[in-house]
């Protein structure tokens, strides 16, 4: 963290000067029509006051995430979203004010001031969005409501990083240990079905005792979701959220229809897991067990590290270059504690490094989670490093490709280089989990969270009894007859973190697709595809994502890299089925 600030103190004094410097903001209130130097300098003010904001954010987010039941960091993120909002209030004018100049102006402006094209997609965005735009008051109004507009997804994220607490269950040496999300993990994967049956039963029955709060949590995040898209004129909230990344709402749809369609491959694969765990009756805590027998992989973290760099090594010299780089340079935060923000993540820091957050286990899943991460920061990295900070933040739509790449080329790389036929049967059924929870189970998600929030566009009441029967058909249709779909399955959804950033999780599903699309091209072509790839990773958000990601070689406004990704899952099973 001292890369970010050497100190508290540190952080204290830059705190003071960016708060101060907030006035500077609105010195080009009323100016920016005037001429391009002026639209210039009101841009130039914002920006570099915004660069040193998030810096001083993603600190205080990341104490925060170190041990969420610390009250002084606690205490310096809330300090740090006030600052943020204030800026982004005083900032309020920047949009009315640019959609007052006339198209033909701005080109002009744009022709004559070289300046100005750090922010030539900035500008764009805004322009192509002008109808859902308001006036410079009511645009006020509305940076001002972003800090209580935060408040389901932070109250949701201190029920469920601080305040809940599991019991003690039995592991497989029959020993009473504390159950938590790392270990409740570790334990789903587990060959003694007693072992999962308990910690899946204790886990979601810990759950229930706070489903009214996080009901009333989720409901409120839907209801702000409605509001906003409202206020802005979008026919619906899902409108709303994908045209921030200019992606068209038959993305969304087709990506739920195809994968709907292709059902039956999720089928063949629910019975082939039933068939490999000898089993009468599949249930929900069965779904992450091995089905291969006799292999159980331990890895030290310096082994996953090792693993990680083999598996990378089709991105060239470069790639792996930065990759050594952040596994020495202190980037990572690997080990499980007390009030440590469950699961992991990657958060880019421009003009410093990208950090990332695991909670290893020290499986093989840590092992991809590992290059999972990476994969986003060195996207991060590359973005940073090529583009201004104007441009350098990629869009979450092309977020999750770089992870997923990475992914890909590891299980391919083992896939190639493991000898017995049983650890190849292991990773192959590891990928084809990555497959089912990343393609049907984001997408799933993703026809949840479109179905709650119709409920919600409709006046329909968004209960915990509500979201839970919807939760348990959508369940039941995607895992098919061959499935025992328990009870306690009704209560997932209160604890999946994403569905407090509205129609994000599709993502996961397209990102997937486009990625296996890329590794193919990475297969075939060598080099140039490379080429393509590395070109895209340095692109940050210069472009729209589904321009970006045509640039690299793949079209997801199309439905061939989706078709094509679902066809392979369904091959690789009956690959999987000859192993065992």
């Amino acid at each position: 963290m001292e890369d970010l600030y050497p100190s508290g103190e540190a952080w204290e004094q830059d705190y003071r000067r960016i708060r101060e410097a907030i006035p500077d903001i609105e010195t080009s209130r009323g100016s920016l029509c005037q001429s391009a130097e002026q639209l210039l300098k009101g841009l130039n003010v914002y920006f570099e006051w915004l660069e040193r904001a998030e810096r001083l954010f993603v600190y205080a987010s990341m104490k925060r995430d170190e041990d969420n039941g610390n009250p002084e960091s606690q205490a310096l993120l809330d300090r740090a979203r006030e600052v943020l909002t204030a800026g982004y209030s005083a900032a309020s004018f920047l949009v009315p004010e640019i959609l007052s100049i006339p198209r033909n102006t701005l080109r002009d402006f744009m022709k004559s001031c070289e300046g100005l094209k750090v922010y030539d997609q900035y500008l764009d965005e805004i322009t192509r969005r002008k109808e859902h735009y308001l006036s410079d008051r009511e645009e006020e109004i509305l940076a001002l409501a972003g800090e209580m507009a935060a408040a389901p997804r932070n109250i949701f994220s201190m029920i469920n990083n601080a305040d809940i607490r599991f019991p003690e269950v039995h592991d497989e040496n029959g020993e009473k240990v504390e159950l938590t999300k790392g270990r409740y993990t570790q334990m789903m994967g587990s060959r003694d079905r007693e072992v999962r049956k308990e910690a899946f039963q204790a886990f979601y029955t810990t759950y229930a005792e706070q489903k009214n709060a996080i009901s009333a949590a989720l409901n409120a995040s839907v209801k702000k979701d409605i509001f906003f898209s409202q206020v802005r004129h979008y026919p619906s909230d899902l409108e709303a959220s994908l045209d921030e990344d200019n992606v068209p709402k038959s993305v969304y749809d087709h990506l739920i229809e195809a994968v709907g369609q292709n059902l039956d491959a999720m089928y063949r694969y629910v019975d082939l897991k039933k068939r490999a765990l000898q089993v009468k009756e599949l249930h929900m805590y069965d779904v992450y067990a091995p089905i291969v027998k006799g292999v159980d992989w331990k890895f030290s973290y310096d082994r996953a590290k090792e693993i990680v760099a083999e598996g990378l090594e089709p991105l060239g010299t470069d790639y792996q270059n930065i990759l050594q780089k952040g596994f020495a340079g202190g980037w990572i935060d690997v080990m499980e504690n007390e009030g440590k923000t469950s699961g992991g993540y990657s958060q880019g820091v421009y003009g410093v490094h990208p950090y990332v957050l695991l909670n290893y286990q020290g499986n093989i899943d840590s092992v991809f989670t590992l290059a999972h991460e990476m994969g986003h920061s060195i996207h991060s990295y590359l973005s940073g490093k090529n583009q201004p900070f104007a441009k350098a933040e990629y869009r979450i739509f092309v977020a999750e490709v770089a992870s997923t790449l990475n992914e890909i080329l590891l299980t391919e790389h083992l896939l190639h280089t493991l000898k017995d036929p049983k650890q190849k049967a292991y990773i192959l059924n590891h990928y084809l989990e990555q497959f089912r929870t990343t393609v049907y189970r984001q997408t799933m998600f993703a026809e949840f969270e479109k179905i709650i929030h119709n409920m919600a566009e409709s006046g329909q009441p968004l209960t915990c009894e509500s979201m839970s029967s919807v939760y348990r058909d959508l369940n039941i249709r995607y895992y098919g007859r061959g499935m025992h779909v328990d009870e306690e399955i009704s209560m997932e959804w209160m604890r999946i973190p994403h569905f407090y950033r509205s129609f994000y999780v599709y993502k996961y599903s397209t990102g997937f697709c486009a990625a296996a699309a890329l590794a193919n091209q990475i297969r075939k072509e060598g080099k140039p595809a490379v080429e393509r790839y590395l070109r895209f990773l340095s692109s940050g958000g210069s472009d729209y994502p589904i321009n970006l990601l045509k640039k690299a070689g793949v079209d997801m406004t199309s439905t061939d890299p989706v078709n094509t990704a679902l066809k392979s899952f369904d091959g690789m099973i009956g690959q999987l089925d000859e192993l065992l």
